[in-house]
């Protein structure tokens, strides 16, 4: 089901009511008569709808992750906000782009709809950018054939399994550093009969430690931080500008789980994030 459309719609449904009872009803009702039930229960939601309409649609919306692929930076049950002007301002509902205000970085945290099903929102963090050359193979990566410098961070362990894995800073050679994940036992190699085709699956190349792939116009190669753990552009490709929502930036909330009740709460993830 798509918010934004049925916000859409009842904002214009509440829209259409409120300025028929401004301009029209409201001027032929008995002075002290009570509102009817129309007003009551339509035009009076219409100056609440509309700004929570206009502030998720051009500016901030909220999302929760659902799974652990951009662990250690972001984990199962954290609620973040989306700044959907960093990219440009798009038409709700239709997410065309009217106004380019910026593109995507290298190192960005990126939500975008899934290019197989854009019913659904993915996060993942930008690796590639337009015309790259993206090589990953035996767990390290390479960009334009310059290999990104990994430093070990420590150990880390996975809250809902209890695995721990090895944390290292990875610098992506612009001065953006952050936090990825490696399962020691996990294979290096992507497996070919698991990659989901598409229009671009000629730009990538599959070999026995791992995925070579260049980056086409229009699009960009992402990952999760939860390197052996995440689904991405090794296995269903590249990101069109088109699927882009916004760019994450801040944690405002986590609750392992909202239904029935709330459980395992927290605050102490609050804040910016890189």
């Amino acid at each position: 089901m798509d918010f934004a459309l049925i916000l859409f719609v009842l904002s214009i449904v509440s829209g259409v009511l409120w300025c028929y009872d401004v301009f029209s009803a409201r001027k032929q009702r008995p002075k002290g008569a009570p509102d009817p039930w129309w007003v009551e229960y339509g035009a009076s939601f219409f100056p609440v709808i509309l700004p929570i309409f206009m502030l998720r649609s051009f500016w901030i919306e909220p999302f929760r992750i659902p799974s652990g692929s951009m662990i250690p930076t972001l984990l199962v049950g954290d609620f973040i906000l989306v700044n959907k002007y960093s990219y440009g301002v798009r038409l709700p509902v239709l997410n065309k782009k009217i106004i380019a205000v910026s593109d995507p970085q290298r190192g960005d945290v990126m939500v975008f709809r899934y290019p197989h099903d854009t019913r659904q929102d993915y996060i993942k963090r930008v690796i590639g950018l337009p015309g790259d050359t993206l090589e990953y193979s035996n767990k390290r990566l390479k960009i334009n054939g310059e290999v990104m410098a990994v430093h070990p961070a420590g150990d880390f362990l996975i809250p809902q399994t209890f695995d721990v894995f090895q944390k290292l800073e990875e610098d992506l050679g612009n001065g953006r550093k952050h936090m990825t994940l490696n399962n020691r036992d996990a294979q290096s190699l992507v497996r070919e009969q698991a990659v989901v085709p598409h229009a671009y699956s000629g730009n990538c190349n599959y070999t026995a430690s791992g995925v070579t792939c260049t980056v086409p116009a229009g699009h960009y190669f992402v990952m999760g931080d939860n390197r052996d753990q995440s689904a991405d552009s090794r296995v269903w490709g590249f990101v069109p500008d088109e699927n882009i929502v916004g760019r994450a930036f801040f944690v405002w909330f986590h609750a392992d789980q909202i239904l029935p009740v709330p459980s395992g709460v927290s605050f102490s993830r609050v804040g910016r994030f890189n």
